[in-house]
């Protein structure tokens, strides 16, 4: 059987991403000023919350961003301890793993303005989070079998700076909702809160390349994952650097599974990032390599580096995979 003739995972699902996260999205509002951040109406009305531009947000800002890309179905909390030499360590878990991390959390949506329709400078960002979901642009909603509906809508984007109208406009045609509806909240990479809501994707990567191998998503029941949360680098490049390096040489991915034994066997032995080429160098430096073209990366880095695999309808684990912390402290520690 193909990966096209496979079940879709979410056929016949009946929750809302959208209606489930709103009291997600109304604490963060509601606590904005302990958090950190900054609320508005922009001239449409929509809300935007800034979580590390003007505002300096905060890694408790950060968590909760990163449980509302979950749409509420996942959770990430902070663990401090000096796990594997490093201090402080996310910890992310799903029992709706393909609705929260894929169907959500996964930054899949082009929301693109050029320079002549914001009057100035061009706009780029992935949209993620939930309203994906109410807009469904991306052909992973067909494989999936399914889309959200809800009055009220929130999307998360990590720039640097507000989105121009004309993208504001875009969400609320696309997603079908009013401005009062729709929260957008803004996360730079370089910001507490940005750098902890992209390590917080450690299991939504592992979900990502799981799809990406062809692996079953119907037989994916459920998912734990931690990664190690670097300091935020000023500099946008390095700061992007050290969350994916944070997933590909820190992220630990625990999933369990539906099927057969060598379907579990292989996704454990396929999936860590170590099965790449560019395996073994920071992700600024790799990026650098490229002239900055996302797209020349090898696909297959983009994997957390260590991966359990257990199959619970025989009640047996594989492991794949390692973590690199000697590459992470070099790179993120300077000693005392």
């Amino acid at each position: 059987m193909s990966m096209s003739e496979h079940p879709a995972a979410l056929a016949g699902c009946n929750l809302s991403l959208n209606a489930h996260v709103q009291p997600w999205v109304d604490r963060l509002v509601a606590e904005a000023d302990a958090l950190r951040v900054q609320v508005r109406r922009d001239e449409s009305g929509a809300r935007i919350v800034d979580a590390g531009i003007a505002a300096p947000g905060s890694v408790a800002a950060g968590l909760l961003v990163g449980e509302i890309c979950l749409g509420g179905f996942g959770s990430v909390a902070l663990k401090t301890a000096a796990t594997d030499g490093w201090p402080s360590w996310l910890e992310v878990a799903s029992s709706q793993p393909v609705l929260a991390c894929l169907a959500s959390q996964y930054a899949g949506w082009s929301l693109a303005a050029s320079k002549e329709e914001t009057g100035g400078k061009k706009f780029f960002s992935l949209g993620s989070g939930p309203a994906r979901a109410l807009a469904a642009k991306e052909k992973l909603y067909a494989e999936l079998g399914w889309r959200d509906r809800a009055e009220r809508g929130v999307i998360v984007l990590e720039v640097d700076r507000a989105p121009p109208p004309v993208v504001v406009q875009k969400i609320l045609r696309d997603c079908g909702l009013p401005p009062e509806g729709l929260t957008i909240v803004l996360t730079p990479t370089s910001s507490a809160a940005g750098t902890t809501q992209v390590v917080a994707r450690v299991l939504e990567v592992a979900l990502h390349k799981t799809h990406e191998l062809g692996f079953r998503l119907d037989h994916v029941v459920d998912g734990v994952a931690t990664a190690p949360l670097p300091a935020p680098s000023p500099n946008g490049v390095e700061a992007m650097g050290r969350t994916n390096d944070a997933i590909l040489y820190g992220g630990r991915v625990h999933l369990s599974v539906r099927g057969s034994d060598e379907a579990a066997r292989q996704l454990a032995a396929q999936l860590p990032s170590r099965n790449s080429k560019d395996y073994g160098r920071s992700f600024a430096e790799i990026f650098k390599a490229v002239e900055y073209d996302f797209y020349k990366i090898d696909p297959a880095l983009f994997a957390p580096a260590e991966v359990w695999v257990s199959n619970l309808d025989s009640g047996s684990s594989f492991h794949g995979g390692a973590l690199n912390m000697e590459l992470l402290r070099g790179l993120w520690l300077k000693e005392a």
